[in-house]
């Protein structure tokens, strides 16, 4: 029995170091494969209980794992929507011939890295047919609130090249200096213009034109201007006028003491905003609060336009997308503004390396995962997402060669046992004849 049971814990030897050397040979293979987790062979002895004091050799079984958690050198490439994860979280993916099929929920994988470019129809998918997914934004850019726990509210990734998209102006704010002189009585009480473009819903091109007009007083000064607002898409029409009194005292001399609605939407005097509409909807304008030397003033002798910042553009033709550290994907146009269209999360569960291994380095939820959650990139547990840059694979080849070379001196050492086995064993046949 003790014989036998040594020729079996050879064999049990030589089977175990079979497979890890085959998962050398896997790790070695995939030294250039980029997102590759290295595979390890982990042995345990198995032990047999001996009659009557002798020992019987149990042998030794092998168990494999990948090592999942462990995250490999970064490295940057010319791609923006090349993309890996610095830290902890996983790339939410789908197959790209699951998209189109059922109505239902798309299967769902999981990756650490991946290289994304548009196909014909414009979805990010990588050569090997993975599609990235993320949670579509609102027209205006905003992210809808979607749940953390589920898959359902992710969508494929869409780029759609050649798309033109406007950026309608919603605010306005001025920075001028109009002329305390032009107050005084006598003076010639000059109206001072002022013609700001916008864009409408459209991409139009539009104007508000603003017209301060000085109130003269029969002595002294009045410090006080008319201004009047025009919209060119509402056909010339006056959308706006308020009386304007700036401050002549020591401390705040120059600056807005106090807005008078005379016609049009209402003046902030905290935010020192007007609420405007114009014929394509609500518009802010920025005159400057009470007290504040942002806005309008009112100093000197002359008008000096200083600033106008103001919103939004005309149409544009989208060039590229770029994702920031928090997944945030904005489409950029030709014309100079950008939107944000996507956000990419990142999947985190429990236990990464529970999860199932598929091909193309792609990993699926388990039991022994645990439940995943889907965090904003940057937040909680997880880590950065990194645009123009891929994971490399974690094997380290000098590594594996040390250890190839040890799993061969223990392979032959093992088919030692058992020729020796063999040995004794005729020897014990031979004492018979």
């Amino acid at each position: 029995m003790t014989i036998s049971s040594s020729l079996n814990a050879g064999v049990s030897g030589l089977n175990v170091i079979a497979s890890r050397l085959a998962t050398i040979s896997d790790n070695i293979a995939n030294s250039a494969t980029y997102g590759y987790k290295r595979e390890t062979a982990d042995f345990q002895s198995m032990v047999l209980n001996g009659v009557g004091g002798s020992y019987s050799a149990g042998g030794v079984r092998v168990s494999t794992h990948r090592e999942i958690d462990r995250p490999g050198p970064l490295i940057t490439t010319d791609n923006p929507t090349d993309l890996a994860v610095s830290g902890r979280g996983m790339i939410p993916v789908t197959t790209v011939a699951a998209i189109g099929g059922s109505s239902g929920p798309l299967p769902t994988l999981l990756v650490t890295t991946g290289s994304f470019r548009p196909d014909a129809n414009g979805i990010l998918r990588t050569d090997g047919g993975l599609a990235l997914l993320g949670w579509p934004a609102n027209p205006d850019g905003t992210i809808p609130s979607f749940p953390n726990d589920t898959f359902d509210g992710l969508k494929p990734v869409h780029i759609g090249q050649n798309q033109f998209a406007g950026d309608p102006t919603t605010k306005v704010s001025l920075g001028v200096n109009l002329p305390a002189t032009e107050t005084r009585a006598g003076s010639p009480g000059t109206p001072q213009d002022l013609s700001v473009e916008y864009f409408d819903n459209l991409g139009t091109s539009e104007t508000l034109k603003i017209t301060f007009n000085p109130i003269i007083p029969a002595t002294g000064e009045s410090n006080q201007w008319n201004m009047v607002v025009e919209d060119s898409a509402s056909g010339g029409a006056v959308i706006g006028e308020y009386n304007i009194t700036f401050d002549s005292s020591r401390t705040n001399g120059g600056s807005i003491s106090s807005v008078n609605v005379i016609s049009g939407g209402p003046y902030d005097p905290v935010t020192g905003q007007i609420q405007l509409q114009v014929a394509g909807g609500g518009m802010t304008l920025g005159i400057g609060a009470p007290g504040s030397r942002d806005g309008l003033t009112q100093l000197s002798g002359s008008f000096a336009p200083v600033s106008v910042v103001k919103d939004g553009s005309p149409v544009g033709n989208l060039t590229s997308v770029e994702i920031d550290a928090n997944g945030n994907m904005s489409a950029i146009y030709d014309v100079g503004f950008t939107r944000r269209i996507y956000q990419i999360p990142l999947v985190d569960v429990p236990n990464p390396n529970g999860l199932i291994t598929h091909n193309n380095q792609t990993y699926q939820i388990s039991p022994q995962s645990g439940p995943f959650f889907l965090w904003k990139a940057g937040d909680g547990p997880v880590g950065e997402l990194v645009g123009f840059a891929r994971e490399e694979s974690t094997t380290d080849i000098a590594g594996e060669l040390t250890q190839l070379i040890q799993t061969q001196r223990a392979y032959s050492s093992n088919a030692k046992i058992i020729q020796t086995v063999d040995q004794m064993l005729q020897e014990t046949t031979n004492i018979k004849r």
